[in-house]
């Protein structure tokens, strides 16, 4: 019997990744804006005992060039807390994670957006922690530049402590309703924060109780130096991309041994590399159903998403020539990396990573039930990773595939559960309740 079991979340945006997912025979066109048919995929993924469902963000419409741009199914979408929020009446276990911009937020805001979906699920909330790499999100918010990488990470590290200070504000037993007396609240149980730092003065206190988790599950998703530093202070659940499973043994490993110099415990934290899932009833009808999949991308999508990975105007370059030398930039380092090594190592042009990038380039997991298993199983056992970000190729099918068929193969391998433990996603995962920092309950 294996010594663990996977962790998985839904990566959702809430449809697929995948640019050409929306195109694909069978799926829905309208799934990013289409209430019913994101309530149907959820309570899908919570029949299989999914621990999470992620819904990622994105500030900027205008981020690629119209032609591109007028092609993209993720042009339109809800916004992540008021989904949440929706989709928290629908369902009952499966954890709701959205990410919230420490770039373009007020911590106030935060803290009370993700202390209302924790109450409103009854403890399934999780705020994944992003910087916001896409510059163009910076227009959106009267700036005319985006804030420089090292600079967003100082930032959001102090944003950390001013929502987590927030969540704290109230003890767990300060409310005491005493009807007869007339006192709803103890003062001696409530703590102003009065924060004065670099880059925020909040006093305080939040005007809601503390989160039934203590404080929603902390996720976070960057993988440059500053990321993985951040994750190891602050991360209880990371989201990354790992190419391959040598790849996310060293993530594994550097980020857990950060962490434990820090004085936290490894298990504190999942791991949960993103993972792009195509089954079939054969390796040869996945790898198919995939080539499909990706003769569905347009070139004017696949080279915006190639210049969006770069950080630079990939347009500009041969396209059938190497790509060439590409300086550091303002945009996300790690996808930048990313794309440099897949161009370099697999001596692709720049039409043909860009095709790649334009679908989906990151970690891929392509067959069947059997040989998608043990791959999970491999990279568990190996400290690859705590379990999988699942990103399904289309929807409803794709998600259906993994749902019928996969889940039960790793059930039946003991890797995966058949029941919740739990009712919180803290429970669902694992890890403890944090205890307040200003009253010891």
């Amino acid at each position: 019997m294996p010594s663990r079991q996977l962790r998985l979340g839904a990566f959702m945006r809430p449809a697929s990744i995948h640019t050409g997912a929306w195109r694909y025979p069978g799926a829905w066109p309208d799934m990013n804006f289409n209430f019913a048919h994101i309530k149907q995929s959820i309570q899908a993924l919570e029949r299989a005992k999914f621990d999470a469902f992620f819904m990622a963000d994105h500030m900027a419409v205008l981020n690629m060039p119209m032609d591109a741009l007028k092609r993209s199914h993720t042009s339109t979408s809800f916004e992540p807390f008021t989904l949440l929020s929706a989709l928290s009446q629908a369902t009952e276990r499966i954890g709701l994670v959205a990410t919230g911009s420490t770039t373009f937020d007020a911590p106030y805001h935060i803290a009370r957006r993700f202390a209302s979906l924790d109450w409103l699920s009854g403890g399934r909330a999780g705020w994944n922690i992003v910087t916001t790499s896409n510059p163009d999100a910076a227009l959106n918010f009267g700036l005319d530049e985006h804030m420089e990488h090292g600079e967003r990470y100082r930032r959001a590290r102090e944003f950390y402590d001013v929502v987590t200070g927030l969540w704290d504000s109230w003890a767990d037993d300060a409310w005491v309703r005493d009807v007869e007396h007339g006192i709803f609240f103890d003062p001696a149980k409530l703590h102003v924060l009065d924060h004065k730092g670099k880059y925020f003065s909040v006093k305080g206190p939040v005007n809601i109780a503390r989160p039934v988790q203590g404080w929603p599950v902390i996720v976070q998703a960057g993988a440059s130096d500053s990321g993985r530093q951040l994750a190891a202070e602050t991360a209880e659940a990371v989201f990354t991309a790992q190419s391959d499973l040598k790849v996310g043994q060293a993530f594994y490993a550097d980020v857990k041994g950060r962490m434990e110099k820090l004085g936290r415990n490894r298990d504190h934290m999942k791991i949960l590399p993103a993972c792009f899932v195509v089954v079939g009833d054969s390796v040869a009808e996945a790898k198919a159903k995939r080539a499909k999949l990706d003769s569905l991308v347009n070139y004017a999508n696949a080279i915006a998403s190639l210049s969006i990975a770069l950080g630079h105007d990939a347009a500009k370059f041969d396209p059938d020539g190497p790509l060439p030398d590409i300086p550091e930039s303002n945009a996300s380092k790690s996808g930048r990396e990313r794309a440099i090594k897949l161009a370099r190592s697999e001596n692709l042009t720049v039409r043909e990573l860009a095709q790649r990038l334009g679908g989906y380039s990151g970690l891929a997991m392509v067959g069947t039930p059997q040989t998608i298993a043990d791959e999970m199983e491999e990279w568990l056992e190996t400290e690859g990773s705590d379990g999988f970000t699942i990103m399904f190729p289309y929807l409803p099918g794709g998600l259906e595939d993994f749902v019928d068929r996969v889940i039960p193969e790793l059930q039946r391998r003991d890797l995966f559960r058949r029941e919740y433990e739990g009712t919180t996603l803290r429970e669902h995962l694992g890890l403890p309740r944090p205890t307040n920092r200003f009253f010891q309950n």
